[in-house]
């Protein structure tokens, strides 16, 4: 089958700070509100937060599920600031309580760029370029150690998997890096509508994707649930509850639309039965959820 566009939603997972992130987030930028908050109870986290909200109009989560995961500069935000004003004020705003990667400043690839990891740990790159698109929040995923040559191959792959998909602009290694020939140090490409920056890196990291970042993709319906779990699981791995790492350790929820709507419901009762029903699960399954939503 062929789906159709599928919104893609980053998820950040916390260990309790998630609703305080989320006020500063969505204090620093423009065009940003909180649109929902639930108690997901039961998990083997226990009691699971979990914040839907936008920063500049586009959509993100966070939940708080405790320690396991951390969040790392494998996955990055790339905030195009347009102006010399918003730079220096999400810099500073973003520096405090946390580390500066790389100082604002000029470098060959930007007239005015920095890279901040917040007093949360999440990673802001920040660019005092505009870009064309509405989308002014762009995630990057960063290819490390052993997977900084195969950053062609996952874009590749990305756009096989996904409807309404193109790489936008590819940056190759520069000879003298010494890295296979066809190697990407960058490029942009975009999913079912939705953009992504990419890099690679030949200097050796302690870190690598994990579930502490991950992209939502909501489906209409089984069809396209089954899809994405296809697809996405070759040379990957299936995780509960509607999680898969794909082959490059990169990790998404295939998720419906309505099981939303079933997590905004005010009856607890309800809401411990989709849980408990969700908890059972590998691929999602659309109708067992509305069968304990609706019992």
């Amino acid at each position: 089958m062929t789906p159709s566009n599928n919104k893609i939603v980053p998820n950040i997972w916390f260990d309790r700070e998630a609703r305080e992130a989320v006020d500063f987030y969505t204090s620093l930028f423009p065009d940003s509100r909180i649109t929902s908050e639930t108690v997901m109870g039961g998990t083997p986290s226990g009691n699971v937060d979990i914040l839907t909200f936008e920063l500049r109009g586009q959509e993100f989560m966070a939940i708080n599920a405790g320690p396991l995961f951390k969040v790392n500069p494998s996955v990055s935000f790339f905030v195009y600031c347009g102006s010399e004003n918003e730079i220096n004020r999400l810099y500073e705003k973003l520096s405090v309580g946390g580390f500066v990667l790389f100082p604002l400043d000029k470098y060959d690839w930007s007239p005015r760029y920095a890279w901040v990891q917040d007093r949360f740990g999440v990673s802001w790159q920040l660019d005092i370029e505009d870009i064309k698109s509405q989308q002014k929040i762009v995630p990057s995923v960063l290819f490390v150690n052993q997977k900084s040559a195969r950053l062609k191959e996952a874009i590749t792959f990305y756009n096989s998997v996904f409807p309404d998909s193109r790489i936008v602009m590819e940056a190759p290694y520069d000879k003298s890096a010494g890295m296979p020939e066809g190697s990407l140090l960058f490029a942009q490409f975009i999913l079912s509508g939705y953009m992504f920056n990419s890099m690679s890196s030949t200097i050796n990291h302690d870190y690598d994707f994990n579930e502490a970042i991950s992209f939502m993709i909501y489906c209409n319906n089984q069809e396209e649930i089954d899809y994405y779990w296809k697809r996405l699981t070759e040379g990957g791995e299936e995780q509960p509850c509607g999680w898969v790492r794909d082959r490059f350790g990169l990790s998404w929820q295939i998720v419906p639309y309505e099981m939303d709507e079933m997590m905004k419901t005010t009856n607890m009762e309800q809401l411990a039965r989709v849980t408990t029903e969700m908890l059972k699960m590998m691929k999602i399954d659309i109708k067992a959820l509305r069968d304990a939503y609706n019992y």
